[in-house]
């Protein structure tokens, strides 16, 4: 939450007149969860990997509008915040980058959630606008996969609109079981672990059964974020209820910035974990590459 004063501002949701019916957050809701800065400060290892080879596949979202349960659409997408401080500690420790999307069309954005007064996240996203509007179709990515890939991790950013589809993509499972077989890793924050219900999607029991995750609070979802007019209305499913349904641990109750390791599977809370989930994911790829290398 910001300190920003939003006393006089409505907590009403914004119509967005590109869609019928649908509705951005309220200014209210903007002024206490969108601060002017990040607490971005600089990667831990700048250039610290070399080797050229290792890449990160980040699944970004193709669909902006959420239905919500009173039918309403909230306009909504990938966190900039959640999607941008990731990519930076990872590029700029020197692991390559590809976006893909499920059906290859541009990555879409919650630009409300941009931050007014920050250069490092502005010249971020300018880097890979590019791919980001061009991003590889899932369907291509999968039938590459297999033991010799260069992707090291797969990284799903949060926003809203990691809700719309992940979880219902048989290309998403097929990431998410091949990361598991070939022993790559998984990162992801706020609603992007609603992508790990994919694994368990037409299963007996989920992949993913017994991890322990961080990830966005459904009581947030249910409770403040209605009251403020963040979202306009009740959530379609909740990613936390869904993924205790399928074994899988939800560890945090708050939105505290939160970051949890399990094996191979790297999460954070929210926004507030971006930049602390970006020095753990860029530190770990990196230590698991120089002991690879030491064999």
């Amino acid at each position: 939450m910001t300190s920003t004063d939003t006393s006089d501002r409505s907590t009403e949701p914004t119509p967005d007149p590109a869609e019928r019916n649908a509705f951005f957050p309220s200014p209210y809701s903007l002024g206490q969860y969108v601060p002017p800065r990040t607490d971005f400060d600089g990667v831990d290892h700048p250039n610290g990997y070399t080797g050229g080879r290792w890449k990160v596949l980040v699944i970004g979202v193709d669909e902006r509008y959420l239905p919500m349960q009173n039918g309403r659409l909230f306009s909504t997408g990938n966190h900039p915040v959640e999607t941008l401080l990731p990519m930076m500690h990872l590029h700029e420790t020197g692991f390559g980058i590809d976006v893909a999307t499920v059906s290859g069309n541009p990555v879409k954005f919650e630009h409300w959630a941009m931050p007014a007064d920050d250069k490092a996240v502005d010249e971020a996203y300018d880097t890979f606008a590019p791919q980001f509007r061009d991003p590889l179709a899932l369907a291509d990515v999968v039938e590459g996969l297999g033991p010799d890939s260069d992707y090291l991790a797969v990284f799903v950013p949060g926003g809203h609109g990691a809700m719309i589809g992940l979880a219902g993509s048989d290309h998403v499972r097929t990431v998410l079981d091949w990361t598991l077989t070939d022993d790559r890793f998984v990162i992801s924050l706020c609603h992007g672990p609603a992508a790990l219900v994919a694994a368990g999607r037409d299963r007996e029991r989920s992949p993913f059964e017994g991890y322990r995750v961080c990830v966005f609070p459904d009581d947030l979802d249910t409770g403040a974020n209605l009251d403020i007019g963040y979202i306009p209305g009740p959530m379609p499913w909740l990613a936390a209820t869904r993924l205790r349904e399928q074994g899988v641990v939800v560890t945090n109750e708050d939105m505290a910035g939160h970051v949890l390791r399990d094996r191979r599977l790297l999460t954070g809370d929210s926004p507030l974990a971006a930049n602390g989930l970006g020095r753990i994911a860029a530190s770990t790829l990196l230590e698991h590459v120089q002991e690879h290398d030491r064999r």
